[in-house]
């Protein structure tokens, strides 16, 4: 199946996305999605917006600005607020497409934008199903787990002394995506480094083992899980990782029994997180996503 380069606005800039279409003439549900941390669209998006496809709801998946083959200044800043926009505004795109039935349209989200998409749902009423995959849910949650919490005071103090300097005129820094050591970089899973340098550099030319510094201190503040209450009655289906060293699973199945109304189901796999883009649970996780698009945006749709 072939995906079409296209590009929509967001915000006045221009990003880019890569839309498939489903066999027949519409107008089709559509399924809108982006990639988590630092990550751009080709790396394993392409996988599940096929299958996708092939069940019948057409699917764009695009890069944030400042990422990828999308435009944008401030390259490499990661922003969830600018995200999340950018989301919203690739919705209204596809619901202006006269081959989109522009009343079923979905979310996809994993791992930061697993986060993105909770957000998304809670907020934004065109949307009618939601997957979560591996979220973020606290981003603070998330760099205790990755760094430890002895680590977090003293790295706090750094993005603290780091805003002082930029307010001051100091130009900007970057951070490392990973490093071979695991140190002084953004993800310090040992099973992060092989991952973003053997698989998602060769899948993706345009992806950069760099992120602004200013992206920790928005990923420390991050919460996307503060407005879960609001997402009933949108349909959402989260998939957590058990053994999950990034986006911890506990945090995201609390916030599942605690906060989030029915219609909801919550699928507990085993692996870890990088297991759903191409290890032992992918095929799991990409087919019970394609089941409940299928379920909640159109039940005549094949499965």
């Amino acid at each position: 199946m072939k995906a079409e380069h296209i590009t929509f606005t967001s915000e006045g800039t221009n990003c880019s996305g890569l839309l498939y279409k489903p066999q027949g003439t519409g107008p089709y549900p559509a399924v809108v999605m982006a990639h988590g941390f630092s990550l751009v669209k080709e790396v394993f998006l392409p996988q599940y917006a096929k299958r996708f496809a092939e069940a019948g709801l057409a699917v764009l998946a695009f890069d944030y600005r400042n990422f990828g083959e999308s435009e944008g200044d401030n390259r490499q800043h990661m922003d969830p607020a600018m995200q999340i926009e950018d989301y919203r505004n690739a919705i209204s795109y596809m619901a202006s497409q006269d081959f989109i039935d522009g009343n079923r349209i979905g979310v996809w989200g994993s791992s930061y934008s697993g986060g993105h998409v909770l957000q998304v749902g809670a907020m934004d009423y065109r949307v009618k199903a939601i997957v979560s995959q591996v979220p973020t849910i606290r981003g603070i949650l998330g760099m205790e787990k990755k760094m430890g919490k002895e680590n977090i005071e003293i790295y706090t103090q750094h993005l603290a002394d780091y805003r002082q300097a930029r307010y001051e005129g100091a130009p900007v820094e970057y951070i490392k995506v990973v490093s071979e050591d695991g140190k002084n970089c953004a993800q310090t899973h040992h099973e992060a480094f092989e991952w973003f340098t053997k698989k998602a550099q060769k899948m993706a030319h345009t992806w950069e083992n760099r992120l602004t510094l200013e992206s920790m201190e928005k990923y420390m503040e991050y919460y996307p899980a503060s407005n879960a209450d609001l997402i009933s009655p949108t349909p959402l289906l989260m998939v957590v990782a058990i053994e999950d060293g990034i986006t911890p699973a506990t945090p995201a199945i609390d916030i599942f029994n605690e906060k989030i109304s029915e219609p909801k189901k919550l699928v507990e796999l085993p692996k870890g997180h990088f297991d759903l883009y191409d290890g032992d649970t992918f095929e799991r996780a990409q087919q019970e996503a394609a089941d409940w698009f299928v379920e909640h945006l159109g039940k005549e749709l094949s499965q």
